[in-house]
């Protein structure tokens, strides 16, 4: 597979349908819905694979990078399979993959980017791995932070927002767009500098 034309298709990892869009699991399809609400764009059926695509061109004309945000219409556990299919479908190497995903090794907020690793457990990220057959895929980690107690991890991602962090979700989500486009348009090295180093909230 071979990149064209320096595109990115940038994946928003969540589950389907209203019972699970307001879960902690679905924080990377609420920063894609945020950015096609920002730029006025619509999500449509993707020529390929079971999913929704909005394409579109991130930074100023001259400097810009052409996007394709993607979003799952399955499961979870079943990412690999659009994912892998709309990069073929598009041309876009695994270099140029972004997956925009719940992290509970960070606190809730809490923004890194990397490229490749390990998949830390999250079901979304091995299937993605399996079906590209690369682990070199670039990663945008919003915090999410650990179960309380003794609550399994399962659940926990798959339970809403605590009010109190309902109350700063919209700030972390418009940080978490501006992360990508600062990613997709200065690379992975100016883009950890830049967002690594904000002060905490």
């Amino acid at each position: 597979m071979t990149v064209t034309n320096g595109t990115f298709l940038v994946v928003g990892l969540g589950n389907p349908g209203p019972k699970y869009a307001s879960t902690r699991h679905n924080v990377g399809q609420m920063v894609l819905d945020h950015i096609a609400a920002q730029t006025g764009g619509r999500f449509t059926a993707a020529r390929r694979g079971p999913a929704v695509v909005l394409e579109g061109r991130m930074g100023l004309p001259g400097s810009d990078a052409r996007t394709i945000l993607a979003k799952s219409t399955g499961y979870m556990n079943t990412s690999g399979g659009p994912v892998s299919a709309l990069a073929g479908y598009y041309r876009i190497g695994a270099d140029n993959v972004v997956v925009v995903h719940d992290e509970v090794d960070l606190p809730f907020g809490v923004i890194r980017l990397k490229r490749g690793g390990g998949e830390g457990g999250h079901n979304g990220l091995r299937d993605i791995t399996k079906a590209l057959g690369a682990k070199d895929y670039l990663r945008v980690r919003v915090g999410v932070g650990r179960p309380p107690g003794c609550q399994d991890t399962a659940d926990y991602v798959l339970s809403p927002f605590r009010g109190s962090e309902k109350k700063e979700l919209d700030l972390v989500i418009g940080e978490a767009s501006d992360a990508i486009e600062t990613l997709v348009l200065k690379g992975l090295t100016d883009a950890q500098q830049i967002v690594h180093t904000r002060e905490p909230r």
